[in-house]
């Protein structure tokens, strides 16, 4: 199957699931956007290496990365290779310069491992055709406040599709301009709402 490169170009409180984080993958060199739901503690470890900052204490990831250096194992990419159930499933491509091995990871502590080895993040066309977004506009990073990202890992998983005010409502036509109007307002999770009501709808 092939691959598709992703770059991180979002990282917010998720307003849909308390104690939980957005983190919007972006398609390289084009339009879609894969939002993924995290708990604090990964948001916590991927801002916390975007940024450059340096805990008092290493963080669990950080304690991976050293081990692994100390044994000359690289961490060379991350994949994001199923979807099931809004659940997203990853794993590390690992190597010792001899042998390579792939370990299952869940998807944000894989994130927070590459951007520690500066791996490539990538995943497949049929999971970015069912779970992407298409966007206008120009890439863009956000990252929530340090002392915010404090509480305690959640599931990884997309966006609450749960029965949000007013979506049954809408005619189609109307669904489709919230959705042009939340993707024009970079409001990647209720863009993804949006779309699974159509979705759902077009399936009925």
């Amino acid at each position: 199957m092939k691959k598709v490169k992703l770059d991180i170009v979002g990282l917010s409180y998720s307003q849909t699931q308390s104690g939980a984080y957005a983190l919007v993958l972006g398609e390289v060199n084009g339009r879609r956007r894969l939002p993924i739901i995290i708990g604090a503690f990964e948001a916590q470890a991927i801002a916390i290496e975007i940024e450059k900052m340096t805990p008092s204490r290493p963080l669990t990831h950080d304690l991976f990365k050293s081990m692994a250096d100390t044994f000359h194992i690289n961490i060379q990419e991350v994949i994001i290779y199923n979807l099931v159930d809004g659940v997203f499933y990853a794993k590390l491509i690992c190597s010792d310069g001899k042998n390579t091995h792939e370990v299952d990871a869940r998807t944000s502590d894989a994130i927070a491992l590459a951007v520690r080895f500066n791996a490539m993040i990538y995943t497949y066309e049929f999971i970015l055709a069912s779970a992407g977004i298409v966007i206008e506009g120009n890439d863009f990073l956000f990252l929530e406040n340090m002392d915010s990202l404090t509480k305690e890992p959640e599931a990884d998983s997309l966006p609450s599709a749960g029965k949000q005010p007013g979506f049954g409502d809408l005619t189609l036509e109307e669904l489709q301009q919230k959705l042009q109007e939340a993707i024009a307002e970079e409001a990647y999770e209720k863009a993804a709402r949006l779309r699974d009501e159509l979705n759902k709808r077009g399936k009925s």
